[in-house]
């Protein structure tokens, strides 16, 4: 039996430059299946990702493995430097296939749906970072950010142009930009900006809508300021963000975090987060 891809649909051009098509996965020219590859502009670099992957027939036969491996000849001839899969928690088959075909788990989705907002601990308050802040803060993000990139197993020309693009797409106007809170934790005495703050936090109150059309928040950098760590900062920057959440509106808060950051984890399973999806990756070589 011969195992193929055919396009399902025409190819079709991403916002962001890219390009996307569905396929469908036959065997001897019968569709048993289909999946989705989509390239994602990095900086000067392409980004593959397959998702929708679904065998409707014949599953356990190696349909799956054979469509996979058929869309990373695809996107290796769309140019893509590497491949990344977003996989929902719940499905143990596919995360299976990922590792047997050499993909590496790089960063976890969790979520939580909001209750009322917690009050901060005694002697810490939160404040904007403002226009004139902005710049050291966002250098700051970007080098905690390509760290934590090429702890997850990018090479460092690919973790630079990604977090170059992100940073450059998700804060357009900076400080100013519609849609984001941007805070600096601080120590009692210290919210005027004197002293040095204990963490930050950048939080998009509407990273896309939710099924039946409520907003989802999501989390994009908490960061402890290293000379404070290991005092429960983190926990109260979260209750900034579930703060701020609630004040626009907003009852759903999700986040990625790196597979790595066994600490993070730990603090936002604590606080009620609950993995919905796994990104596993690996480069095309």
């Amino acid at each position: 039996m011969t195992t193929t891809l055919r396009p399902e649909s025409p190819q079709t051009p991403t916002p962001a430059g890219g390009r996307t098509r569905r396929w469908q996965i036959c065997v001897n020219g019968r569709p048993v299946g289909g999946l989705r590859t989509t390239a994602v502009p990095r900086g000067d670099q392409l980004w593959g990702e397959i998702s929708e992957l679904e065998i409707s027939n014949g599953r356990g036969r190696g349909r799956g493995t054979i469509g996979a491996l058929a869309a990373e000849e695809v996107l290796r001839g769309w140019g893509c430097t590497r491949v990344d899969a977003d996989i929902p928690e719940t499905a143990q088959v596919a995360r299976s296939l990922a590792a047997t075909l050499g993909y590496r788990e790089r960063m976890r989705n969790m979520a939580k749906e909001l209750a009322e907002p917690p009050a901060l601990p005694p002697g810490v308050t939160a404040r904007p970072i403002d226009a004139r802040e902005f710049p050291a803060w966002l250098a700051e993000a970007k080098q905690g950010y390509l760290k934590d990139l090429l702890a997850s197993g990018l090479g460092e020309e690919q973790a630079r142009a990604k977090s170059d693009a992100d940073h450059t797409h998700l804060l357009p106007q900076g400080a100013d930009t519609p849609g984001v809170a941007l805070r600096r934790l601080y120590g009692a005495g210290e919210a005027a900006g004197e002293g040095d703050p204990l963490g930050s936090l950048w939080l998009a109150l509407r990273i896309r809508d939710l099924p039946g059309g409520a907003p989802l928040a999501w989390v994009m950098v908490v960061e402890v300021a290293e000379a404070h760590r290991g005092r429960g900062h983190g926990r109260a920057l979260m209750r900034v963000a579930e703060q701020e959440c609630r004040l626009a509106g907003v009852r759903d808060l999700g986040l990625n975090v790196f597979s790595g950051n066994e600490v993070a984890i730990r603090l936002y399973e604590s606080l009620g987060y609950r993995v919905t999806n796994r990104v596993y990756g690996k480069p095309l070589i």
